[in-house]
């Protein structure tokens, strides 16, 4: 099951995103060593994580964290905007109908297949959600390296400068430009949707 969740304030909501946030802590700073901020020794919780945030996360039977990634308005303070300015040449791309993607959350547990059927399920959502909310494109600040498989998907990506070191890697900014068009070109580079509806 793929859940949409608006904001963080929803006491419904509450344990899927603990768990993500528990999730997030055991990947970005436990494993992959990151120096963001812990709250109660448990939660990998930032300045983003707001009313104003968009979850997409993927749960178990039992509604428990899978993956996840995180939405954010361009209009409001977000990464790439506030933190990574200097990998835009060109300036930041800002506006209504633009939203960052960030917080990309797989579960390091899992084998390969797993985590790709997860994120293309992500990405399904994601962009089924663009379409239904006007949303017209996606920014994001990832590695280059993975930077190059987003804009090999088969969507209409691109770079938004070149690589930059930036002290714990190289980092690159992209944007995704949604359209009607989008989910068949998608499922033209396997990232389809099942028989049973579910996205994969």
């Amino acid at each position: 099951m793929i859940r949409i969740i608006e904001g963080i304030g929803h006491d419904a909501d509450q344990p899927l995103l603990e768990s993500m946030f528990e999730a997030r802590k055991r990947l970005f700073i436990d494993l992959l060593d990151w120096d963001l901020n812990i709250v109660d020794e448990r939660f990998e919780i930032d300045r983003f994580d707001d009313a104003y945030a968009t979850y997409i996360v993927a749960a178990d039977a039992l509604g428990a964290h899978r993956a996840s990634l995180r939405l954010l308005p361009t209009v409001r303070p977000h990464l790439l905007g506030s933190m990574f300015e200097r990998l835009c040449p060109d300036g930041v791309p800002v506006g209504a109908d633009i939203f960052e993607i960030t917080r990309l959350c797989l579960p390091a547990s899992v084998l390969a297949p797993e985590r790709r059927r997860l994120r293309n399920g992500l990405i399904r959502v994601m962009v089924d959600h663009a379409l239904a909310q006007g949303i017209r494109t996606f920014t994001g600040v990832v590695t280059a390296r993975f930077r190059e498989q987003i804009l090999t998907m088969g969507w209409n990506a691109e770079a938004l400068g070149p690589g930059i070191d930036m002290g714990g890697g190289r980092l690159g900014a992209f944007a995704i430009h949604i359209d009607a068009g989008t989910p068949a070109q998608l499922e033209a580079n396997d990232i389809c949707v099942l028989a049973d509806g579910a996205a994969a």
